[in-house]
């Protein structure tokens, strides 16, 4: 029956006050933290930085065979085979072996169950391809094995650049794949992206090696320029603790030195091999290297334990900063490189809120006076509903700071074509009831109970179609089908508890009122 308990209508009523003064905080500043929110404006809207990144791959490649080299070693050390004069040339890796072993090699590539040589289970080809040629075989990776590489480089990089952007604290970036060796990045509201994309183009790999006069180093050696100066100096590339055992760093000032450093804390495995380090090396200097360029290199005096210490190099604070910041936040699995840069000025953005404003205010307009014309007070009822609901619809919007982008915007337009057409169902179906029965409260309570079928089937639809766009769209897309998600609910609510509310209270008072609709 056409009936609101005092209770009900008390809650409708405090739920859309609330929603109207969340919805009013984009307009007006409030001193509570709750409703001192807004809606974020996505890049379309607001303007703001455009970058396409590209992941150089190569190095991930021969850092990836560099440490196959340990693991052939080990496994055929365990066979009591032999690997001799193995050696890395570009993308391939070659080794020779006695005659005597030579068919036990290729066996252990090419066994379909191969610890060494994985993937076939998965994909029906080994991860490494191997060719043999007087007793010297040469190694490099399948096309498998360079697909899954890259993939996984692709998913490293993608979470090591969202790190680094939330670290900055830019509002509601947009970070996506593109392709297998492409990421694009959106800043809303960032006009500048030269520290950005100072901090996307390092790939923050921090080694700690030790500094040598050998040049015939049994794990090799290499010469390495200091960050800030033309010396050089020849480091051993046995890498004797990396960023990956980093808990955390911090910038700081050095009392004794009244420099600015970088104070770093080590983990378990980490604190462990540099305590060991420190303690065999005494004596030795150790070189901090971060993407190939030597930050520093002090003298070992004594042995470190603790698992912390500090990185010295003439910074600044900004950019002592910046350095923890990309070690906290971890070393890139490649290089980065921009080969795609827009700014997306503000004005472009004011002038897409503009269009879009003017496309709500007009569909609005038309709507409305339509509305009214053909269902007379009922119709001023749902422009009163409408109104309420793009209200509610905005305070969740900006409850939960969602990005506002202009697709976000025509969601927000198809809501309320929506929202009139539920309207439009229940009175045309009340209408029919009205045909034949006399008793209005009768008539317009079935009208809303047989037309709620196909209001909650239409709008159930709709929903499903906009949570698959949100799931697997990108950018714009996940704008329009947040909007037009959020949308649905708002307007099952407002039909069925403003508008229905407002019903009962005409009808109620006119109950014998003939053509009441």
């Amino acid at each position: 029956m056409l009936y609101f308990s005092k209770l009900r209508i008390v809650f409708i009523t405090l739920i859309s006050l609330f929603f109207i003064i969340i919805a009013s905080s984009n307009l007006f500043k409030f001193d509570n933290e709750l409703l001192n929110k807004k809606i974020n404006l996505g890049l379309d809207l607001q303007g703001g930085s455009y970058l396409l990144l590209e992941i150089d791959n190569s190095p991930v490649i021969e850092q990836k065979l560099q440490n196959l080299t340990i693991t052939i070693r080990n496994y055929f050390k365990e066979k009591k085979i032999q690997i001799k004069n193995i050696k890395i040339e570009g993308q391939n890796l070659s080794f020779s072996v006695d005659e005597k072993f030579k068919q036990t090699v290729l066996d252990v590539f090419t066994d379909e169950e191969s610890d060494l040589n994985p993937y076939y289970q998965r994909f029906k080809t080994h991860q490494l391809d191997i060719a043999e040629e007087n007793n010297l075989f040469a190694v490099n990776y399948s096309r498998q094995g360079i697909i899954e590489l890259k993939t996984s480089s692709q998913d490293q990089a993608l979470e090591i650049v969202r790190r680094r952007i939330d670290e900055i604290g830019t509002n509601e970036p947009n970070i996506l794949k593109r392709g297998n060796d492409r990421i694009l990045v959106e800043l809303p509201g960032l006009d500048d992206p030269m520290r950005i994309k100072s901090l996307l183009g390092k790939t923050a790999n921090l080694t700690f090696r030790f500094v040598t006069n050998n040049t015939e180093d049994s794990f090799g050696a290499e010469k390495l320029n200091y960050e800030n100066s033309d010396e050089e100096a020849i480091v051993s590339k046995r890498i004797i603790l990396s960023g990956d055992n980093l808990l955390d760093a911090q910038p700081r000032m050095n009392n004794e030195t009244n420099e600015t450093v970088v104070s770093f804390t080590l983990d378990r495995v980490g604190a462990k091999r540099f305590g060991k380090a420190t303690s065999t090396g005494i004596g030795k200097q150790l070189a901090i290297v971060l993407d190939g360029k030597i930050i520093s290199a002090p003298v070992i005096r004594d042995t470190i334990a603790s698992g912390s210490g500090q990185i010295s190099g003439g910074f600044t604070f900004q950019s002592a900063t910046d350095l923890a910041l990309l070690l906290r936040s971890g070393a890139l699995p490649a290089p980065l490189n921009i080969i795609e840069e827009r700014t997306v000025g503000p004005d472009l953005g004011q002038d897409s809120i503009n269009a879009g404003i003017i496309a709500l205010a007009i569909g609005f307009f038309l709507v409305v006076v339509f509305i009214f014309i053909k269902y007379k007070i009922f119709g001023l009822i749902t422009n009163i509903t409408l109104v309420l609901n793009l209200f509610i619809l905005i305070g969740i919007l900006t409850l939960f700071e969602a990005t506002l982008t202009l697709p976000g915007i025509a969601g927000i337009i198809l809501t309320v074509g929506m929202a009139v057409d539920a309207n439009v169902l229940i009175f045309e179906r009340i209408k029919e009831e009205l045909k034949n029965e006399k008793n209005n409260l009768i008539a317009f309570d079935s009208g809303y109970t047989k037309s709620k079928t196909a209001i909650l089937d239409a709008n159930i639809t709709t929903l499903l179609a906009a949570m698959i766009l949100f799931f697997m769209g990108s950018g714009p897309i996940k704008g329009f089908s947040l909007t037009l998600g959020v949308g649905i609910f708002t307007t099952l609510f407002s039909v069925y508890f403003i508008a229905r509310l407002l019903t009962v209270l005409y009808v109620s008072k006119n109950k014998d009122k003939e053509n009441l609709i």
